[in-house]
């Protein structure tokens, strides 16, 4: 890997910087690093299960950030059309989020973030770190519009199989978009229908379906659980755009992928000695 490629990484990694903190913790999060008391689901008015919540990822989740996750190898069914986009992200795109672009369904999911859920018996509401949100509608008799304007989390629509909440989404934009953080594509075709279960106060857990017959050959899956906050725990203020000075330096795509599905050199080369401080 050339020194400018290895800059262009290390440039598009600095504007999430801040926000790892929180990522290092997920990193290292375990079921016994949690607070929450332990019991079953709180439930809706309704009867239905409560989602509302600080939801922080685990260490199982492995790679984060890889839509690929559980596939053999890590490898995306890519159509021809799909495997040209993906080689167009690569080498011509800047990561959208990196330029405060939001990120959309299923890269959110997919994400080592924390985020929070509002809910009640007719909307549920999902808010993500770089202030961005999700409202969904919840009702049976709910259907998809004839041509929905498109949009980077699609239109959403839900409703409940028994103690499931089946969000279904479709009509998403097909420009300035990753499907995850590996810089994996979607067209403006993609379907996602995801299924959100809470098993016991502690824990949430999603089954996502995603179609997209331009740029995959079949539907693929990805499932992920995350695990409480304490309850004094909550998503602040962060305005991403707000002196955004790596920008104009980015580079076009992810920087490498290991073998793993994780972002990152297989050999990264030994970090500099520190300066010597200079006495005062």
């Amino acid at each position: 890997m050339k020194n400018s490629n290895r800059i262009g990484c290390v440039a598009a990694a600095i504007l999430v910087l801040a926000s790892f903190g929180y990522a290092q913790d997920i990193e290292r999060l375990s079921e016994a690093d949690t607070k929450t008391p332990s019991g079953p689901a709180p439930r809706l008015a309704d009867g239905h299960p409560d989602f509302s919540g600080y939801w922080k990822g685990t260490r199982d989740t492995r790679p984060v950030g890889n839509i690929a996750k559980d596939l053999p190898g890590f490898k995306l069914p890519f159509t021809p059309a799909g495997e040209a986009a993906l080689q167009h992200n690569l080498t011509q795109t800047i990561d959208p989020e990196s330029l405060c672009i939001i990120g959309g369904i299923p890269r959110h999911n997919a994400s080592g973030l924390p985020f929070e859920i509002l809910q009640n018996t007719k909307k549920v509401v999902f808010l993500y770190f770089y202030t961005y949100y999700r409202l969904i509608p919840v009702g049976a008799k709910l259907k998809h519009s004839a041509d929905p304007d498109p949009s980077f989390f699609g239109e959403e629509i839900g409703h409940w199989d028994g103690d499931t909440m089946v969000i279904d989404s479709t009509g998403f934009k097909d420009e300035k978009v990753w499907i995850d953080e590996n810089a994996n594509p979607h067209s403006d075709a993609l379907h996602v229908v995801e299924r959100w279960s809470r098993p016991d106060a502690n824990h949430i857990h999603v089954d996502t379906l995603i179609e997209d017959p331009k740029f995959y050959t079949k539907p693929f899956t990805y499932s992920r659980t995350w695990i409480a906050g304490p309850p004094n725990e909550e998503l602040h203020e962060y305005s991403c755009s707000e002196n955004n000075v790596d920008k104009d330096h980015l580079g076009f795509g992810p920087g490498p992928i290991r073998k793993d599905g994780t972002r990152g050199y297989e050999d990264p080369a030994p970090l500099p000695p520190p300066l010597p401080r200079t006495p005062k």
